[in-house]
C-alpha cells in the first residue's frame, strides 16, 4: 500500500515536472519571439502545473505523516526533512520496491534541476536584455538618468513604458 501510493505520487510529480520543462521552453521561445499572448497562455499553464504540484506535495506529506509512527518504530528520527523522511520510508521497503522508488525519485530530482536551470537561463536572458535597454536609454537620453524618488522617499526605477519614440531615424 505505502509503496504503491508513494510510487503513484512520485510518478505524477515526475510527469508534471516534465510538462513544466516543456512549458518553460515555450515561455522562453515566446519571450525571444515577443509573442506576448502565447507567453501569457504558457504562464497560466505553468500556474496550473504549480497548483497540481502543490496538491501532490500535500498528499505526499500526508502519506509521510500517516507512516511517521511506522518510521519511528524502526528507529528513525522525528526531525527529518522531506528527503530524509523519504529515504527513511524507503528503507523499510523490500529491495526491489526501494530501488524502484529511489530511481523514480532520482529522475524527479533531475527533471527539477533541468527546470531550475531553464528558469535561471531565462532570467539571465531577460536581465541581459533589460540591462542593454537601460544602458541604451541612459546613453540616448542622459537627461532621464540619475535617481528618481517617489513622494515616500523610495527609489523609483527609470521605467520607459511611458516614453514614445519615433521609429524612423
Amino acid at each position: 500500500m505505502i509503496y504503491e501510493k508513494c510510487r503513484d505520487i512520485l510518478l505524477q510529480e515526475f510527469e508534471l515536472i516534465q510538462n513544466a520543462v516543456i512549458v518553460q521552453e515555450n515561455i522562453r521561445m515566446a519571450v525571444i519571439d515577443r509573442q506576448w499572448t502565447v507567453f501569457e497562455g504558457n504562464l497560466s499553464a505553468m500556474n496550473s502545473i504549480e497548483n497540481k504540484l502543490v496538491n501532490l506535495e500535500v498528499e505526499r506529506e500526508q502519506l509521510f505523516s500517516v507512516y511517521k509512527t511506522l518510521i519511528h518504530q524502526q528507529g528513525f528520527s522525528d526531525n527529518l526533512d522531506d528527503k530524509g523522511r523519504f529515504h527513511a520510508l524507503v528503507a523499510i521497503l523490500p529491495e526491489n520496491q526501494r530501488n524502484d522508488l529511489t530511481s523514480i525519485y532520482r529522475s524527479l530530482k533531475i527533471e527539477a534541476i533541468k527546470l531550475k536551470m531553464a528558469n535561471e537561463a531565462l532570467l539571465v536572458y531577460i536581465n541581459g536584455v533589460k540591462s542593454t535597454l537601460k544602458e541604451f536609454f541612459d546613453l540616448a537620453f542622459p537627461e532621464r538618468g540619475g535617481n528618481i524618488y517617489t513622494k515616500s522617499g523610495t527609489h523609483f526605477s527609470n521605467d520607459m513604458r511611458s516614453m514614445v519614440l519615433n521609429r524612423s531615424f
